[in-house]
């Protein structure tokens, strides 16, 4: 049994040498004359000159605005705080800025679905005519559109739709029910909800579509909604009020360039909520700019994505991690994305899936490598994992015996990142760092 804090892995001279984070040190020797020898000098300049950091973000990630900001930071009271103001700019532009026509930009598998790659060309083609469909539909640039929509393609499509005309997205996931999507949807006032007939969850079947038309004719704010047929290939609709098809809401594939609507710093990007335990569910915004240096941070930094990445994380619509795995697109990583349930039909099911896709990103939650540990599966003794850099945790905290769980049972030679983070803030508070050793129990 690994006893708390003992050293399970080291980083290797190359692969420090060639982490985004070493990179980005030398950046700052060179263009800000901040040289720092560890991890933990630059942890300090970061948190004590916030202005300096904050901005050497802004330049190391190119940040494209058509209007400058006029300061880094106006005030640093709280609530108050006003980040890069005058500055405008679009999430999704950043996205799609390195796209790399033929190279996948999603991975994705669900119960329903087999293994499927979405280009970067097929991305751009697909969200630049989504995004022309939701402004011949009335949507402008503040105007909320809400997803009750699984991990699969489309919901992105639709997200980065959303976020190239400054509309703000909100989604939940359809395993949610009525009354807990409604709390949440209804505090907003969106125009437009998208949703799926239903989903399949361990083999079995849930369809949906009464479920939306509950939620449908609770938010008197609602002008359309759109429904994608996931579960049946059609689908009745004769019960919602603003019932329309997803094909048919994007009619005739057409060629239509991408805009992006230049939006202040902070313009809500999205909304999120809290977990509902006390009262009502609290709505939590988060603003283009924001988002786009926290997660170019995260992403770039902490979880070290290239171009070559396919990154993973077991998540659903309702939680921030989702965001997350779409926000790794900023790195020109691809996101793999998986719907149905981890431990169908046996716990190998996503260790199998991070073989099939050449996965080398896995995220996952504490609970599910504990669940594997206690099952005593070996996923080593199956797959290879070539290709397989780093393994993620988050959710709780990981125990020792997970660690080692890991490090015995996945791979030796990999990085494993306990991760801490909120909603509040949609990244984690305390990450992993690719400069340091892996120590059991710790993050």
């Amino acid at each position: 049994m690994a006893s708390e804090g003992i050293r399970l892995w080291e980083p290797s001279d190359q692969w420090k040498n060639e982490s985004n984070l070493a990179h980005y040190m030398e950046w700052l020797k060179a263009n800000k004359q901040k040289d720092f020898s560890t991890y933990g000098e630059l942890w300090e300049w970061s948190v004590t000159e916030i202005e300096s950091f904050w901005e050497s973000l802004w330049e190391y990630f190119d940040i494209q605005a058509s209007t400058p900001y006029t300061r880094v930071l106006s005030s640093e009271n709280m609530p108050g705080a006003k980040w890069f103001e005058g500055s405008k700019l679009n999430y999704a532009e950043h996205i799609f800025r390195n796209r790399k026509a033929e190279y996948p930009a999603i991975i994705s598998k669900s119960e329903l679905r087999p293994v499927q790659e979405m280009t970067w060309k097929q991305l751009y083609d697909e969200v630049a005519l989504f995004a022309h469909r939701l402004k011949q539909a009335g949507i402008k640039s503040g105007d909320r559109v809400v997803a009750y929509m699984p991990n699969i393609p489309e919901t992105i499509v639709a997200f980065l739709a959303c976020a190239s005309i400054g509309a703000v997205w909100s989604s939940c996931s359809p395993d949610f029910g009525s009354p807990t999507v409604i709390d949440r949807f209804k505090q907003i006032e969106p125009k437009m909800f998208l949703a799926v007939d239903g989903y399949r969850y361990g083999g079995r079947d849930f369809p949906r579509l009464e479920t939306v038309g509950q939620i449908e004719a609770a938010i008197p704010s609602l002008e359309k909604t759109v429904v994608l047929p996931y579960l049946e290939k059609h689908p009745k609709l004769s019960h919602l009020q603003f019932g329309q098809l997803w094909d048919d809401f994007l009619g005739k594939k057409e060629k239509v360039s991408l805009e992006f609507e230049q939006v202040p710093f902070d313009h809500p990007l999205w909304v999120l909520y809290s977990s509902g335990t006390t009262g009502l569910p609290k709505a939590i915004v988060q603003g283009h700019g924001g988002i786009l240096l926290e997660h170019f941070k995260k992403s770039v930094l902490h979880s070290d994505l290239k171009e070559n990445d396919r990154f993973f994380w077991y998540t659903t619509t309702g939680w921030m991690m989702w965001n997350v795995v779409v926000s790794s697109l900023l790195a020109g990583a691809t996101a793999v994305l998986y719907d149905g349930n981890p431990s169908y039909p046996s716990l190998y099911t996503l260790w199998e899936f991070a073989e099939d896709v050449r996965m080398t990103v896995f995220g996952t939650s504490a609970s599910y490598l504990l669940m594997c540990k206690n099952h005593g599966i070996k996923p080593k003794e199956r797959f290879q994992f070539r290709d397989l850099k780093s393994v993620m945790s988050t959710g709780s905290p990981l125990p020792p015996e997970g660690f080692q769980w890991v490090y015995e049972n996945v791979k030796q030679d990999l990085w494993l990142a306990s991760v801490s983070g909120g909603t509040d803030v949609c990244t984690a508070f305390v990450a992993g760092s690719p400069l340091l050793p892996v120590h059991a129990g710790l993050i």
